[in-house]
């Protein structure tokens, strides 16, 4: 998208940052999503081969997939990092915010090994986890087969499927909830049995304590086939995220043609519970301008270019922005700098493998 072409109504900020930071206090920003295991490695072509993988793969693991996970652990030096959309989301914006335990977890995993790992680099990222388990399936894990420089991901969901909403209604979990400022999900938790009715809940107190919900559409599918559970969590969102690619897919279900720009104001102009605050959808586009959408007005924020040969992995990027954009949410930042900041976020992300995060954030 060219700004001459919606000249009529957008406009382009170049912000530059306020050049100083704020401490936020423990459990500020709570997110609820999937939690996997990350279990990277660098991997010869014959463990493609004898998984029946194609370099570059994004897959859900079926049962010829299954063994891989240890046989990783045990032929190959493997690097354990946390993930999952929300988990990924949370961890940046812990590292961006500076302040101890200021961000928390809320999330399913299994009684095992993983379990362990995954709540020992959590606590390592400094976020707190609230992690419910489960013996009836193992932690949600995925497989980073790294050949050449390119990714291949198997992704097993596991007990990440099973959060039990009864857990939230818990006193422990009311009390974490109660103190958080901020609130987020990926939309991700929609496709689970029990994840609408936790999203919602934590909704309607944020609502009630006129705090922001936030919300990401996370993927074409979850239009496609949950739009129902989707409208519902929308009405109550006050910041939702997306990429272009979602925000077509919502256009297209719809029914509207129309360009970008324009979708994001329809959107942010959607039915919602609280009147206190606007919606505010924010369109990611990769290495092209960010759309934000709010009060009727569409702004466009240019991302910074980064050559090529300095990009390592881009799958996290999206959640990266997130994080970025949520910790200065947190601290109070007006939305030019909580963009600034998912910038800087994602363009550090893309530069590591996975979502690993350098010693700290060197953001002016």
């Amino acid at each position: 998208y060219h700004v001459e072409k919606m000249a009529s109504f957008a406009k382009v900020t170049t912000y530059v940052g306020p050049g100083f930071k704020k401490h936020v206090p423990e459990g500020a920003l709570l997110g609820f999503g999937n939690p996997l295991l990350d279990i990277s490695a660098e991997i010869p072509a014959e463990i493609l081969t004898k998984y029946e993988l194609k370099s570059g793969d994004i897959i859900l693991a079926d049962e010829k997939h299954k063994p891989i996970y240890d046989e990783l652990v045990e032929n190959f030096k493997v690097d354990f990092i946390a993930g999952g959309a929300t988990q990924n989301a949370i961890r940046v914006a812990q590292w961006m915010l500076l302040s101890e335990k200021a961000t928390a977890f809320i999330g399913c995993v299994g009684k095992d090994k993983y379990s362990e790992e995954l709540q020992r680099c959590c606590e390592q990222d400094g976020v707190e986890t609230y992690y419910l388990e489960t013996e009836e399936a193992p932690t949600g894990t995925c497989a980073v087969l790294v050949y050449e420089k390119e990714r291949t991901l198997i992704a097993n969901l596991g007990a990440a499927n099973l959060y039990k909403h009864a857990h939230t209604q818990s006193a422990e979990m009311q009390q974490v909830i109660a103190k958080a400022q901020v609130y987020y999900c990926a939309g991700f938790p929609l496709s689970t049995p029990e994840g609408k009715e936790t999203m919602l809940s934590m909704c309607k107190h944020a609502a009630e304590h006129n705090k922001p919900f936030c919300l990401n559409l996370s993927a074409p599918f979850l239009i496609q086939f949950f739009w129902e559970k989707l409208q519902e969590v929308l009405f109550h969102a006050d910041y939702l995220f997306g990429n272009e690619s979602e925000a077509a897919e919502f256009s297209k279900k719809q029914g509207w043609e129309c360009d970008l720009p324009e979708v994001a104001l329809r959107i942010a102009a959607m039915a919602k519970t609280s009147g206190s605050r606007c919606r505010t959808v924010i369109i990611t586009q990769g290495a092209e301008k960010t759309v934000v959408a709010r009060n009727g007005e569409v702004t466009l924020y240019p991302v910074l270019k980064l050559e090529k040969e300095h990009i390592v992995d881009t799958n996290g990027a999206g959640d990266a922005f997130v994080g970025g954009f949520l910790a200065r949410m947190t601290q109070g930042f007006p939305i030019e700098e909580c963009v600034r900041a998912g910038h800087y976020a994602a363009r550090i992300i893309i530069q590591q493998s996975g979502v690993s995060l350098p010693p700290s954030p060197d953001i002016a």
